[in-house]
């Protein structure tokens, strides 16, 4: 007869997350001792038992790696030019510059590849998804200089780009 009560503790214990909640403790600490790492460790348990995280969706993901690369060193190089035009916008002589906001569709399947697809939109400079509707498949946009309809385009155009890219590293077998 097996103890369902403890079962689901069995499920929650994840041995590298606690080991990086640890090191993280400890670089907040900004020493490694033994008090820091007893600490680490007590935090480590207490937030894994205390406070689960779910587990991550991620069946039916199918990672190509050459893709991955490739699509990260784009996206480091759009993540410089964004930067620069961020900067122009903000010191620039010129009124601040119209913004828009857009309800666009995302063809991901898997809620996890959405959300990395989400988070790199976020990090670059310029625009912020600020609603996500998982049942209809639709992210709201915000971007920050819509001064014109070819503006407003080549967002639109980037967001189907980093949704076909994604499609294509993460979920290939995608109708």
């Amino acid at each position: 007869m097996t103890n369902t009560r403890f079962s689901g503790l069995r499920h929650r214990f994840r041995p590298w997350f606690i080991v990086w909640l640890v090191v993280m403790w400890c670089m907040l600490m900004g020493e490694v001792t033994v008090g820091n790492l007893v600490a680490g460790l007590i935090i480590g348990f207490v937030i894994v038992f205390a406070l689960p995280l779910p587990a991550m969706p991620i069946t039916g993901i199918d990672v190509s790696w050459g893709k991955l690369i490739v699509f990260m060193l784009r996206w480091f190089w759009e993540l410089f030019y964004a930067s620069l035009k961020v900067g122009w916008l903000a010191v620039r002589p010129q009124p601040v510059p119209k913004t828009a906001i857009l309800e666009l569709p995302m063809r991901l399947d898997n809620e996890f590849v959405l959300s990395l697809a989400v988070t790199l939109y976020n990090l670059q400079p310029g625009g912020t998804v600020t609603d996500i509707d998982i049942a209809n498949r639709m992210i709201t946009v915000h971007i920050l200089d819509a001064r014109d309809e070819a503006q407003i385009q080549r967002e639109i155009g980037a967001v189907a780009h980093l949704e076909a890219s994604f499609i294509d590293i993460f979920e290939r077998s995608h109708p």
